[in-house]
């Protein structure tokens, strides 16, 4: 199929047809969370079986999405946008807090935002993985975004005196393998802790970059 069924057009039952292609649109995602994220997973699901699930039919579909393909697509960046959202609102009101204590803050609200359903971290590590080089380049591209915040926090740290200024592109790319491996194996049920045990291990490796052994902060302005 070379593009979608046109949508109808109009109001029905009290909504535009906006607002019904949105609630179908929802209908397919939420249903896909738990079909890809848990069983049978991306790869043994069907749009008939997608279809049902949503309580919808394959035309409606067809109304929404090309292909199955489409539906992981939109879902993986919908989960990493709760998580970035999660995560910008813990920068913004941490922003008093010393470094630990921020990014403590940070990485407890991106763990509990990402682990809140484990079909969540199924999609965001495992079922994105090898789909096609569109996905792959998608997923990548998501992981720099991260790459991204990690070294913006960074070079504030730096500007306010808490860190040793570097390039930290290449440790902050080490960094969100570390973050993305250690909660999927801890998902898996393959690490022996509780999640704050998690975000602190995060944390203690986040501080070892950015206050390496050796380096002393700057005295306070004003100070003798």
């Amino acid at each position: 199929m070379t593009g979608r069924l046109r949508a109808p057009t109009g109001r029905y039952g009290g909504k535009t047809a906006a607002e019904r292609q949105a609630e179908r649109r929802r209908r397919f995602l939420d249903a896909a969370l738990q079909l890809f994220g848990d069983t049978p997973g991306y790869r043994a699901t069907t749009v008939a079986a997608l279809s049902e699930a949503a309580g919808l039919s394959t035309r409606q579909f067809y109304e929404e999405f090309r292909t199955l393909e489409d539906v992981l697509a939109a879902l993986h960046l919908e989960v990493n946008d709760w998580a970035t959202a999660a995560v910008l609102e813990a920068v913004a009101g941490g922003d008093h807090l010393p470094l630990a204590e921020r990014a403590a803050a940070i990485f407890r609200a991106y763990a509990a935002n990402v682990t809140a359903d484990r079909c969540r971290v199924r999609i965001t590590f495992v079922e994105i993985i090898g789909v096609s080089p569109r996905l792959e380049e998608q997923r990548l591209a998501r992981r720099a975004h991260w790459v991204d915040l990690v070294c913006a926090e960074a070079q504030r740290a730096v500007a306010r005196g808490e860190a040793a200024p570097r390039d930290f592109r290449l440790a902050a790319t080490a960094f969100i393998g570390s973050v993305n491996g250690l909660l999927h194996d801890w998902n898996a049920g393959w690490v022996d802790a509780t999640l704050e045990e998690v975000v602190e291990e995060l944390v203690r490796q986040l501080l070892g970059i950015l206050q390496p052994p050796g380096w002393t902060a700057p005295p306070a302005q004003g100070s003798a």
